[in-house]
Parts: structure tokens; sequence; C-alpha cells
């Protein structure tokens, strides 16, 4: 019963969840991948194309996780240090993956989906905001593999995941000021790619 007991206040007490983490209890464990499981595949998957990539990424996120919590400094967020690691094993999984298929395919010319985008202002809602709703989410995560490396991680924890932009710089290791720049060029981006089905829902919705 006391088991259960720290379980349920761990939501709550993630100082107590830190401490039991570090000191190798299996049930913390648990409730961290069943916790976080979800919210750490979705950022691995909005980097990632390939679902099935993604789900072993993820895996190794939380061993990466388990292996470094003794290092978590207290005081530090658990999300965003999962979501740090979540990030970095993310994009250095996609790296490992085009230097080992440009291993065994000839230069096509075709690997500049990466280039620096102009500056620009936007003030309006996001993207996400405008395509609220489940039925949605595919065409947005596809919308999504059209943008910038660098933005859609940006994008991708503060319009999906939901964390603040202070959260984000903490993510990223970047400043609140470059966090809201690259959301910004994220999100023009992504509009962009989403242009048509905009205009289509904006039809409908002024038809009699």
């Amino acid at each position: 019963m006391a088991d259960l007991a720290r379980v349920l206040t761990w939501p709550e007490d993630e100082a107590q969840l830190v401490m039991e983490l570090q000191g190798g209890s299996e049930a913390a464990f648990d409730w961290l991948v069943t916790h976080y499981h979800g919210p750490v595949y979705g950022v691995v998957a909005g980097i990632l194309s390939d679902s099935s990539e993604a789900a072993d990424v993820t895996q190794e996120v939380f061993l990466k996780a388990f292996c470094g919590i003794r290092g978590f400094r207290q005081g530090s967020s658990l999300r965003t240090w999962l979501y740090r690691i979540a990030v970095r094993e993310a994009l250095n999984h996609r790296r490992w993956f085009w230097r080992h298929l440009r291993l065994h395919r000839s230069m096509d010319g075709d690997d500049d989906d990466s280039n620096a985008l102009s500056g620009f202002a936007y003030d309006g809602l996001s993207p996400f905001d405008e395509l609220a709703g489940h039925e949605v989410q595919q065409i947005v995560r596809e919308g999504l593999r059209q943008v910038a490396e660098v933005f859609r991680v940006a994008v991708i924890l503060r319009d999906l995941e939901g964390l603040s932009y202070e959260e984000v710089a903490e993510v990223l290791n970047i400043s609140v000021g470059t966090v809201k720049s690259r959301i910004l060029r994220g999100r023009r981006e992504l509009r962009r790619a989403l242009e048509p089905v905009l205009a289509a829902r904006r039809a409908a919705e002024i038809q009699p």
C-alpha cells in the first residue's frame, strides 16, 4: 500500500520521483515510461519520418534516461530533460541515417532541405489553431516534414507538445528570443505547406 501511495504522489512530487529513479526503483521507471512515452514518441516522430524508427529511438531515449538519471540536476524539469534527450537522439539518428544513405546512393544534388529561410514577422494564429482536431493531425505532420529541421523541432515542442517558450529554450539550449524566432519562421513554412488545406477550410466556412 505504501508503494501505491508513492506512485500516486509522483505527478505532484517530482523531486521524490527523481530520488526514486536515482535509487533504481523499477516502479518509478515504469511510471516514467508510462507517463512520458506518448509525448516523447510525439517529439521523435515529428523529427523522423518513419514510425518504426521513431519507436526504436523512443526506446533509446528511455534507456539513456535510465542510464543518465543519476546525473539529473535537482531543480531542473524532468519533462524538459527527457525532451532534450529525445531531440538529441532523434537528430543523431537522422544524421546517422543520411550519412549511411550517402554511402549507398549516388549524389543527386537534392540534399538542401535544411537551408536557412529569410526573416519575417507573423503574429496570427498558428496553423495548429486553424487546423484543430484529431482528424487533421496526419496532414499537419506531413506538412511539418516540409519545414526546415531547425525550425520544425521548435514548432513541435511549442505547438504540439505545449511547452512554454522558456521550456523550449531549455530543451534546445538556446535563448527565448531565438526560440520565438524559430517558431515564427517554422509556422510560416508550415502555413505555406498547409495553405491548400487552410484555403479549402476557409472556403467551406463561408459557403451558405
